[in-house]
């Protein structure tokens, strides 16, 4: 089975540094959409790990979660696209839970839902804390320069290996070839 792991704001979807609270706020990077749809079409299972805090801030409830994902599900499934499981983590830092990223809760999570060793599986997000996150895993780690990805680009903290795309669909037509 070919598995990929997306974080969700800042790579599928343009962040906000003061969250992403409502389904109008919820607007996709360009050419997002479409690179998860190549990825559904080459036979990939799509999978999102993503921390959402504004659940634990009270900035959102599960409700208005929920309909934001199902924003994103139609507009990626009329691509001919899918998104096989979203993993998110509702907790703030201060909690210090092991689902947060950097933790790697969710992704053990995805090992067991689906049955796999996440060695090599390309984990693509925006963050230092999503890189560090698929290193500790043994995933592939996949940095793109959309939402704060630029800004993490410059951090001296970046595991050596990890790959860098200009945004999400660079980065699959790096792995699917471009169509």
């Amino acid at each position: 089975m070919k598995l990929i792991i997306l974080d969700h704001n800042g790579v599928i979807s343009k962040s906000s540094s003061t969250f992403i609270k409502t389904p109008d706020e919820w607007v996709p990077i360009p050419g997002s959409l479409e690179a998860i749809a190549r990825l559904t079409h080459n036979g990939y299972r799509v999978v999102i790990a993503t921390n959402q805090s504004g659940i634990g801030r009270g900035l959102l409830d599960m409700t208005t979660f929920n309909t934001i994902n199902d924003k994103m599900f139609k507009a990626i499934n009329q691509l001919g696209g899918r998104i096989d499981a979203i993993f998110f983590c509702p907790h703030t830092g201060a909690d210090k839970c092991r689902c947060r990223k950097p933790a790697t809760g969710m992704f053990e999570e995805i090992i067991q839902r689906f049955g796999v060793d996440l060695k090599n599986v390309p984990a693509i997000g925006d963050s230092l804390r999503d890189i560090q996150a698929a290193v500790a895993i043994g995933a592939t780690p996949i940095l793109v320069l959309t939402g704060k990805g630029k800004k993490t680009s410059a951090n001296n903290e970046i595991p050596p290996n990890t790959q860098i795309y200009e945004n999400l669909a660079m980065a699959v037509d790096a792995l699917v070839g471009h169509k």
